[in-house]
């Protein structure tokens, strides 16, 4: 075998031992029940809806790899029909490894239509050392439809005693109402990770980070995240313009981001968060 088919047939290897996988789902209302309309599972993901039936359908994906590594990537994507109302969450916190080379993708599209809701809550996203994430959320709302979008990252275990010194967190949102852009966002923390987390303007030290974009989101949806100001352990900001809120959370520490994020999205959706979220 010659020197030059060996870097090739390992990176054929290493392909075929990556984590893939792939959901599709739709859901629809019937009766005043929202119910599950298709749904397609592939690779590792799964996604399973307790409880009973009700106005509110919740959808938990699971990852039956048990985290995501290098070359792994996941493709979800969200239907959500006139009328309908879903929260979609995570079974546990989604664990991003190390990589020595290639990415870990992550990518979520996500459609909600006129007259429903969709509540996207995954739990926090936790990234080790040298662990190098690109995530993609394409959203497409139609006028009156409404939408509940959270994200938190959180840069090493520090109960554990971890630390992320570097890594890559790639982050684009993009949502469109009624076929127009209404918010988009990248955040790009690569290479000296803790470095660049420490300055003020970025995270003041912190390791946990979260957004939460609210649509439709007004000065109501920000004085409620302001009144729960005595509570928050954490920095947590919030502001309103064109229609939309966002919120955004930086924390010393994961227990301390999920407590204030616990407090921010039972208030702006004025209802328990999944049991997941709670346990």
């Amino acid at each position: 075998m010659s020197g030059a088919r060996v870097p090739t047939a390992s990176n054929e290897i290493f392909a075929a031992n990556r984590a893939v996988g792939r959901v599709a789902l739709a859901v629809k209302t019937a009766a005043g029940v929202t119910r599950r309309k298709r749904l397609h599972e592939e690779g590792a993901l799964r996604v399973r809806c307790p409880g009973p039936p009700s106005q509110e359908l919740e959808a938990v994906i699971v990852n039956t790899a048990g985290g995501m590594a290098g070359g792994d990537r996941f493709d979800l994507d969200i239907a959500v029909e006139a009328g309908a109302r879903l929260v979609v969450t995570t079974a546990a916190a989604e664990k991003i490894y190390r990589t020595l080379e290639p990415d870990t993708t992550i990518n979520v599209k996500l459609a909600v239509a006129a007259g429903s809701e969709l509540a996207w809550l995954p739990q926090e996203t936790i990234l080790f050392d040298r662990a190098r994430l690109r995530r993609t959320i394409n959203v497409d709302l139609a006028g009156e439809a409404r939408l509940v979008l959270a994200e938190a990252s959180i840069f090493g275990r520090s109960g554990m005693g971890e630390s992320v010194d570097e890594g890559l967190l790639l982050d684009r949102w993009r949502v469109r109402r009624n076929g127009m852009l209404a918010y988009a966002e990248t955040i790009r923390l690569e290479g000296a990770v803790a470095a660049k987390l420490g300055e003020p303007a970025v995270a003041r030290g912190g390791i946990a980070i979260a957004t939460v974009l609210v649509v439709p989101g007004d000065e109501q949806t920000v004085a409620a995240v302001r009144a729960l100001g005595h509570q928050f352990r954490g920095e947590v900001g919030t502001s309103a313009w064109n229609g939309l809120a966002v919120i955004r959370l930086v924390a010393t520490d994961g227990v301390t981001l999920r407590h204030d994020l616990v407090a921010v999205l039972t208030a702006i959706r004025g209802t328990a968060l999944p049991r997941l979220w709670l346990n």
